[in-house]
């Protein structure tokens, strides 16, 4: 079984349609989504409604942080201002049809096929982030499962346990894979659709075939000017517009 995996598409119309276009010739027997479809771009109802009708399903969905601060869930008051000022703005714009589709995503962390655990923050907290080896030690200590996909710190990233000891790499290049090895443990980042941070402007996304145990990231150019200039044109901050190119 094969499915794709997507993170932190942050309403990136121009980014979730370059994704979309790359896989759109694969076989996928579901998507994982690991939470905020929306916040920062200017695109949220075409990219809800792509999930709703364009991602390969069925879906196994989970809410991020910014989702919850659009549908009115949090009221943000941990936002700074930028973040805040795009959140208030997709609520205004979203349909009626789409708000409803974002407040109704279920709380993280949730079980998925291949034995795999999907959260937004991390398996113990969904607004944690993972950064660091220890925060990764301390989830791994508090979840007992093999392989947990996360989103949140829009860096493709790995953990990986083998015992007390913990190590972490950075997920570079345009594609790659990694092997789920007997005996190891796994908190695993595919990285970001729509506001890339790792200093890579492309958009993110990974795949995941459970029978060879096996999962490949991949990097896609998209139209970065295009997405820029469509928050500029919508009155958001600029400064959301100048991240996108230079991927932080």
């Amino acid at each position: 079984m094969l499915y794709l995996i997507l993170s932190d598409l942050h309403g990136n119309q121009d980014a979730l349609s370059a994704v979309l276009r790359r896989v759109r010739r694969k076989h996928f027997d579901g998507t994982f989504l690991l939470g905020d479809l929306v916040g920062y771009g200017a695109g949220p109802n075409k990219v809800v409604e792509d999930v709703r009708r364009q991602i390969p399903g069925p879906i196994w969905k989970i809410r991020g942080n910014h989702d919850k601060v659009v549908a009115e869930i949090e009221s943000g008051e941990n936002f700074n201002q930028a973040a805040l000022q795009a959140a208030r703005w997709t609520t205004s714009k979203l349909t009626k049809t789409n708000l409803r589709f974002v407040r109704e995503l279920p709380q993280g962390p949730i079980e998925a096929p291949g034995g795999v655990t999907l959260c937004h923050g991390s398996p113990a907290d969904e607004d944690q982030y993972l950064f660091s080896v220890y925060e990764a030690w301390e989830a791994f200590n508090l979840w007992s499962g093999q392989v947990a996909f996360f989103g949140h710190t829009h860096v493709p990233s790995i953990f990986v346990a083998q015992g007390r000891e913990v190590r972490v790499a950075l997920l570079q290049g345009p594609t790659g894979t990694i092997r789920i090895e007997p005996g190891l443990r796994y908190l695993i980042n595919p990285g970001s659709v729509g506001q890339p941070r790792d200093r890579d402007p492309r958009a993110a996304y990974m795949t995941f075939d459970t029978q060879a145990r096996l999962v490949r990231w991949y990097r896609v150019p998209y139209a970065i000017e295009r997405a820029g200039e469509r928050i500029v044109e919508a009155g958001l901050p600029k400064i959301l517009a100048d991240r996108l190119t230079l991927g932080v």
